[in-house]
């Protein structure tokens, strides 16, 4: 008899978790309050992505007599960007739809509440019986607790930002993470004055703080002010425009903006839940569980960003497919050392493994190698060059312990990088392989050449 498996949230981890347990025999029932594809296919990682391309087609039009190609710009239809937006959100929940209907899941649109690892019970109190519980309820955007941002209607989140029925003259920015980044360089690409306010000493804290360094002055060529070490301390509205007060090294200063948007990150979701009433380990709202997604009461599973850790689609699909395995009677391990990190901005940035900064907190001896795009063919075609790649080594037995790249295509050339960590592999194993000429992906080779002072393209220091 198959073993039955309920999850709950139909998000990038959930609805990977409930294919890969059918894969595997399971009977599996998915539940989800709004539609399939949680917030990375809805609201997330799929819309923002369309609207950087479609900010990208206007830019590179912009630029296209560099490129010898005569074009009138004459600007953009702000309705269509967000229909083809929309048209690519949905023809991909239609997908993951027709994914849940050929795997044979049963999908329920409810909340959801687990009473034990074989009970969960739907909104109109129907119970589902089953054998083990996968959690995948995933996160919602934070609120920083400002005065005069909450029910400001000037102020909104990113959920809200990627349906706004116009794009704002001005938008402030308070965080520098992912999220705001790359949606203030979309809105930027479209015509806004943007403003971001950052509270650290650098944007993307999570970074190699060497190409973020690169990232933020190529962020100001286009026009985009970034302000860190600054607090933003209340935000009033006056004349239809909002007027945030930060406090900036020291300095207090006011900022107009028509539009605010807070990124400050994300909280895991884990409200109605009734996690406490069975006991399931948690923190600050946080599930907790082992390498095998386990929480502490057994059967009963958690992934993505209702853990609260790394809250990325990529990490939950892979926690999802592990969580499936052991939900199934296998033994598999989540080991996020081969997750890349990627930004979306133009250029791109992306990394996998350590940062020089962990590295030199760790103590860690190393060998640093780059080679920059400005010396790469394809990437001088494409974007005049910009950016760079930068590996570390480990200093005895040269095996790779990160990779970061800041350029074109960073986002797609990043799997290589995560494949060598993976394979624990050394940097002659990365040398060895021949990289196809002219590509973006010579780079990658040449810096860890350049990690033994070999690089061909550039002068060895």
């Amino acid at each position: 008899m198959a073993i039955k498996i309920t999850v709950i949230g139909a998000g990038p981890g959930g609805y990977v978790a409930a294919i890969r347990a059918a894969q595997l025999g399971a009977q599996v029932t998915l539940i989800e309050k709004n539609n399939v594809g949680g917030t990375c296919l809805n609201v997330g990682c799929i819309p923002t992505k369309a609207l950087l391309h479609s900010a990208e087609i206007l830019e590179m039009a912009k630029n296209a007599a560099q490129y010898g190609v005569d074009l009138s710009v004459k600007g953009f239809d702000w309705t269509k960007v967000q229909a083809k937006k929309n048209a690519v959100v949905k023809q991909l929940v239609t997908g993951v739809s027709g994914l849940m209907k050929a795997n044979k899941v049963e999908v329920i649109k409810s909340a959801a509440k687990v009473l034990s690892a074989t009970t969960v019970e739907t909104e109109g109190g129907k119970k589902i019986q089953g054998d083990k519980v996968i959690i995948a309820t995933g996160s919602v955007p934070s609120v920083p607790p400002i005065p005069g941002i909450k029910d400001n209607p000037l102020c909104i989140d990113s959920t809200a930002a990627l349906s706004l029925d116009k794009v704002p003259a001005s938008l402030l920015v308070i965080g520098g993470g992912v999220i705001g980044i790359e949606l203030g360089c979309a809105f930027a690409a479209f015509g806004s004055k943007v403003t971001i306010v950052e509270a650290l000493p650098k944007l993307l804290p999570m970074m190699d703080g060497e190409l973020v360094l690169s990232l933020s002055a190529m962020l100001s060529k286009k026009s985009i002010t970034i302000i860190t070490n600054a607090k933003v301390m209340s935000v009033e509205n006056a004349d239809g425009k909002a007027k945030v007060h930060v406090e900036n090294n020291g300095r207090k200063e006011i900022f107009e903006a028509e539009k605010v948007l807070t990124a400050v990150g994300r909280r895991a979701y884990t409200d109605g839940l009734g996690l406490e009433g069975i006991g399931i380990k948690t923190e600050r709202g946080k599930i907790l569980t082992d390498d095998k997604m386990e929480t502490n009461i057994k059967g009963i599973y958690a992934i993505g960003d209702c853990l609260g850790k790394i809250m990325l689609a990529h990490t939950a699909s892979a926690q999802g497919e592990i969580a499936a395995e052991n939900a199934c009677g296998h033994k598999a391990i989540y080991d996020g050392k081969t997750c890349p990190s990627c930004v979306y901005t133009n250029p791109e940035f992306a990394g996998v493994g350590a940062t020089e900064e962990e590295l030199k907190e760790k103590k860690i001896p190393y060998l640093v190698g780059k080679f920059p795009f400005a010396a790469n063919g394809k990437s001088l075609i494409e974007n005049g060059g910009e950016g760079f790649v930068k590996v570390l080594l480990g200093a005895e037995f040269k095996e790779v312990l990160g990779v970061h790249i800041l350029g074109s295509r960073a986002t797609d050339i990043i799997a290589e990088a995560a494949l060598a960590i993976g394979m624990e592999a050394a940097v002659e194993d990365v040398i060895n392989a021949i990289h196809a000429h002219p590509t973006i992906a010579e780079g990658v080779r040449e810096a860890f050449l350049s990690a033994q002072k070999r690089a061909i393209h550039i002068v060895n220091k």
